[in-house]
């Protein structure tokens, strides 16, 4: 008995599909084992993180109920480390006092937010973050105010946390 003549060539093409379909499995799985490993997606990883507690932290600290006073000021206090946390230690009973005196409630959004450095193997980056802050005041008249705010974040214990923040210069006048 013969074989039908259109088989072989049927074959032929199955078999280099088979073949095609294989090395492009490799390839791309080549190409996905190496990105998943390379060093610029582990410090956009790390780019990222810094950035969301940035943002986390500047939000916390400006951010405070007069009615719970105690609970924001301990949660100011574990956003931060370094001399920045020292402050707030320091001075928290005097803070204490004249935030429940003065009897405000402020809420921070943050509007948007950068990294503007970082040096992941020194485990230091800064942020900038745009923040709107309302204060409301005991009679309920609120303000908004919009701000800048540049941050210095330490990692410690593998957690991004504010290590230094102040104001952010607004305008473009150069000093000449």
């Amino acid at each position: 008995m013969t074989r039908p003549v259109g088989i072989r060539p049927a074959l032929a093409v199955a078999l280099v599909l088979t073949l095609v379909a294989g090395a492009f499995a490799a390839w791309a799985g080549r190409d996905w084992y190496a990105a998943a490993h390379d060093d610029s997606a582990a410090y956009a990883v790390q780019r990222d993180r810094a950035l969301a507690a940035g943002e986390q932290a500047v939000q916390n600290l400006n951010t405070l109920d007069h009615r719970r006073v105690e609970q924001g000021l301990d949660l100011w206090e574990s956003s931060t480390t370094g001399d920045l946390h020292r402050q707030l230690v320091d001075g928290r009973a005097e803070f204490t006092g004249q935030v429940r005196t003065a009897k405000t409630v402020t809420t921070a959004r943050v509007l948007s937010g950068a990294v503007t450095e970082l040096d992941d193997r020194a485990g230091r980056a800064r942020v900038l973050v745009a923040l709107r802050v309302t204060v409301t005041t005991p009679d309920s008249r609120s303000t908004d105010k919009d701000s800048r705010m540049l941050g210095e974040l330490t990692r410690t214990d593998g957690h991004w946390k504010l290590s230094a923040l102040g104001q952010a210069p607004v305008g473009g006048s150069a000093a000449g």
